[in-house]
């Protein structure tokens, strides 16, 4: 792999944190947000693509539109339409997904989870159901768990069987905050990024 073709990244500030964004030839490779060092999280990243991303300093600020994106102009795209998300005037992604790192069943599952609706969840059961798989909740869970992308694919919107919102990659908090954005009217306040 050439350093052209490498993959490259991004780190996009947001109310959850700093969001890593990836991107390789064919769109969005992983896009969620992370604790911790950068360094560790592009390792871990590299060794599930077995490239190293390398950082984007291509594409220069300014407005980016939905239509005819290139490499370069995906990063700001992205943000962009994190930053509506974020500000309440967006419910739907309509970004490029590179699906590599997923596959069987947890990118029927993962698929599944996108027809939930803003604004609603679904449990994990039920998103079995819709994946095809109806004894399969325990690997939903798993699927979101796992997933390169977060908040673009909405694993927030999967909830326990009894309602409760359950866990989100070891933050809580931060799946609280996105429901509540997409179920109140009003912007809910960012969780503490101290972790409490």
């Amino acid at each position: 792999m050439t350093p052209e073709d490498s993959p490259r990244y991004r780190v996009h500030p947001s109310p959850i944190g700093d969001i890593l964004i990836v991107t390789t030839a064919d769109g969005i490779v992983t896009l969620h947000p992370f604790d911790g060092p950068l360094h560790a999280e592009i390792e871990r990243v590299a060794l599930r693509l077995r490239a190293l991303p390398v950082p984007d300093e291509s594409a220069e600020p300014g407005s980016a539109s939905d239509e005819d994106v290139d490499a370069a102009g995906l990063f700001e795209l992205a943000g962009v339409q994190l930053d509506e998300y974020f500000a309440g005037d967006r419910r739907e992604f309509d970004l490029p997904l590179d699906w590599r790192l997923v596959r069987g069943f947890t990118r029927a599952a993962l698929d599944a989870v996108c027809d939930i609706p803003y604004g609603e969840t679904a449990s994990y059961g039920e998103v079995a159901i819709s994946a095809g798989i109806p004894r399969a909740a325990r690997a939903v869970g798993t699927a979101c768990a796992t997933t390169p992308f977060s908040v673009v694919v909405p694993v927030h919107r999967v909830v326990r069987a009894d309602g409760s919102l359950g866990d989100y990659g070891g933050r809580p908090e931060m799946k609280r905050f996105l429901v509540d954005l997409e179920q109140g009217p009003s912007v809910p306040q960012a969780p503490d990024q101290a972790g409490g």
